[in-house]
């Protein structure tokens, strides 16, 4: 580890960096999904909600992050993956009783819309935060 680097500042900025590359990636699969679709219901996910609202749950996931490795030694980043799992199916489960409008298919493209996210952060923060964690080439190039 670098000698700046301290494990909470690594799982930090971990955690900052795969909240950028999720940002990046539901911002382009909201604008083709939205091309694709016509669905145009921009009140809830927008460009605006998806940088900060993503960016500032990303930091805290990586405070998340390292209170799991460094308070649960044995079986901390496991523990770490199964309750982001765990998270998402909740999530995945809570979005199909959303109901933004009365048009039927307008409600589906936007649980299509929504799951699609959940997936694509959960994915970041249950396997991304934790690769990029432990990667020497990211450590010695991105941070």
């Amino acid at each position: 580890m670098n000698s700046y680097l301290t494990t909470f500042s690594k799982a930090l900025l971990t955690g900052v960096f795969a909240g950028i590359s999720a940002t990046f990636i539901c911002i382009i699969y909201n604008v083709i999904f939205r091309d694709e679709t016509g669905y145009q219901l921009f009140n809830l996910i927008n460009v605006s909600s998806l940088i900060f609202g993503v960016n500032i749950l990303f930091m805290l996931i990586g405070i998340i992050y390292y209170w799991f490795i460094k308070y649960m030694k044995r079986g901390g980043e496991i523990l770490y993956i199964g309750v982001f799992i765990l998270i998402t199916v909740f999530c995945i489960l809570k979005t199909y009783g959303i109901h933004r409008t009365d048009d039927q298919a307008a409600n589906i493209e936007f649980h299509h819309l929504l799951i699609a996210m959940i997936v694509i952060l959960s994915i970041a923060a249950s396997i991304g935060i934790p690769v990029m964690f432990h990667s020497k080439r990211f450590e010695e190039h991105v941070l």
